[in-house]
């Protein structure tokens, strides 16, 4: 079964930083590309990043180059989200997710992504 589940989250103050956790079990970090989402209430959800072990690419949105940045730990099947200079407007929830690599996952979209974690929860206060 694919399972992906997140941890990390929390409440910080703008400028400061903070690492998401998602652990996957049911696949290995070759078989599936990886999303980073969030959606902020009112909000629909948006990719922040994605990255493919197999291909060799990670991608991320405008809105975070720069101060986002995902890794991996293959012996712990877990993927990282490191998230420095952290802005209000980075609230949200954040999922991970895992699309086929035959699907358009380089694109961000989350109907391309077909399991997704619960969420964890992200505030930055300013």
């Amino acid at each position: 079964e694919v399972q992906l589940v997140e941890s990390g989250g929390g409440l910080v103050q703008a400028g400061g930083s903070l690492r998401l956790s998602c652990t996957v079990s049911g696949f290995s970090l070759d078989e599936y590309a990886i999303g980073w989402f969030r959606q902020a209430p009112g909000k629909e959800r948006e990719g922040v990043s994605c990255f493919s072990r197999s291909h060799g690419s990670t991608y991320y949105a405008t809105s975070v180059k720069g101060r986002f940045t995902v890794s991996t730990d293959n012996a712990k099947n877990t993927v990282y989200l490191q998230m420095n200079s952290l802005k209000p407007e980075d609230t949200a929830v954040y999922y991970c997710a895992a699309a086929s690599e035959s699907a358009r996952w380089f694109k961000m979209v989350a109907n391309n992504f077909h399991s997704w974690g619960q969420g964890t929860q992200v505030t930055v206060s300013s």
